[in-house]
């Protein structure tokens, strides 16, 4: 008996032919074994969209897979030509971003960017997690635009693709030497992390907070920390995320909680616990996204859902399909964070009756840019006169 037959036939007893197909479909990129994934959200490594061929590992006889090496961090440059990301999408607070780093180690199986990977040619599954890449170049990149004529400052939002606090930022430190351009050019950011790493960077932040420049989200998944370490293996634990929002509210910089992603049958029981936890802790902002599965990260996450919850796989794909009009997902702006149908509509009234009964507000900080001060030339043409 093979692998795959295998899957289809121990995750659970199928009521039907489409959940065969479902769990066929979920395990058909072959798991790498756990000794390899091991700290690692995705199961699965399977070849990017882009590329013409599928790349299975097997057992030839030669090397047996007991003997490959287990999947380790590598990080590379990136040398972009710009730093700053535009955006006109219609259902999202900003219009320009940041992003230090390209994948993310944190290994978070639900996460919408991994798809991305496959413009480098490499896989949405482990090689998301493993194979990075840094932007040392960003602060000098963004100081270069920030000092271009006519500029115009708005909010830079930062974390909104991958974690700028991720571990490699421990070495890297990109995101610190972001925050000095900023500071020093009076320039508005909001950022979103799940690492505690931020309250490294708490001077910056807090000066920065005392003239209306900066906000930080921490995203608060779950309170369970069993769930959150095969979910978001290597993000910090809920714990510290919420002595995070502590640490940065007490410093006076504006917090927000984001319950994000809501799972259906999953975690969306914990949204009132996690709002509450998150007050006391000193937010004063909340949001919430429900599951998003674009493109490849819909069979990674069922095949996730296959080796953690076997026994909720039918509930939970079937309460995400009513929200998303019979598919995995839905990418029409003004459905796709919030969902629609009856299930969707219950989440968004429980989480207002929730945030309005903890004085959370949805998006209250309005930060200032007429503070704003170029940065010196940093390579601009100058003008003749």
């Amino acid at each position: 008996m093979n692998e795959l037959s295998l899957l289809g036939q121990a995750a659970f007893q199928p009521a039907n032919t489409a959940d065969i197909a479902d769990a066929l479909v979920a395990g058909s990129g072959m798991r790498v074994d756990i000794q390899r994934r091991r700290g690692r959200g995705a199961g699965m490594n399977p070849s990017g969209r882009f590329e013409p061929t599928e790349r299975v590992v097997f057992d030839d006889g030669w090397t047996t897979l007991e003997d490959m090496p287990p999947f380790k961090t590598e990080v590379q440059v990136e040398r972009p030509r710009s730093v700053i990301t535009r955006n006109e999408s219609p259902d999202i607070p900003f219009d320009r971003s940041v992003n230090p780093y390209r994948g993310c180690e944190h290994g978070c199986i639900y996460c919408f960017a991994r798809p991305t990977h496959s413009y480098m040619g490499l896989s949405a599954g482990l090689d998301f997690e493993a194979k990075l890449f840094a932007k040392p170049e960003a602060p000098k990149l963004l100081a270069r635009e920030l000092a271009k004529p006519g500029y115009k400052p708005r909010t830079i939002a930062i974390g909104t693709n991958t974690d700028p606090y991720q571990p490699i930022e421990r070495e890297w430190r990109i995101m610190r030497q972001i925050l000095e351009v900023l500071d020093a050019a009076n320039h508005p950011v909001a950022i979103v992390t799940k690492s505690a790493l931020v309250l490294r960077d708490l001077d910056i932040l807090a000066s920065m907070a005392e003239r209306g420049l900066a906000k930080v989200g921490l995203s608060v998944t779950t309170l369970d920390r069993k769930l959150a370490r095969t979910m978001e293996p290597r993000a910090s634990t809920p714990t510290k995320r919420l002595e995070a929002i502590k640490a940065l509210s007490e410093a006076g910089i504006p917090t927000s909680v984001l319950v994000s992603p809501i799972i259906p049958a999953l975690n969306d029981h914990e949204i009132e616990r996690v709002l509450d936890a998150a007050k006391a802790a000193g937010a004063t902002e909340a949001s919430y996204v429900l599951l998003r599965l674009p493109l490849e990260v819909s069979p990674l996450f069922r095949d996730w859902l296959l080796q953690h919850y076997p026994d909720r796989y039918r509930h939970v794909m079937s309460l995400v399909r009513s929200m998303r009009g019979g598919k995995d997902y839905d990418a029409e702006f003004g459905k796709r964070m919030k969902g629609a149908g009856p299930y969707a509509w219950q989440i968004g009234r429980r989480f207002e009756m929730a945030t309005k009964r903890l004085g959370l507000v949805r998006r209250g900080i309005q930060m200032r840019d007429d503070l704003f001060v170029p940065p010196d030339g940093g390579g601009v043409q100058l003008s003749l006169l």
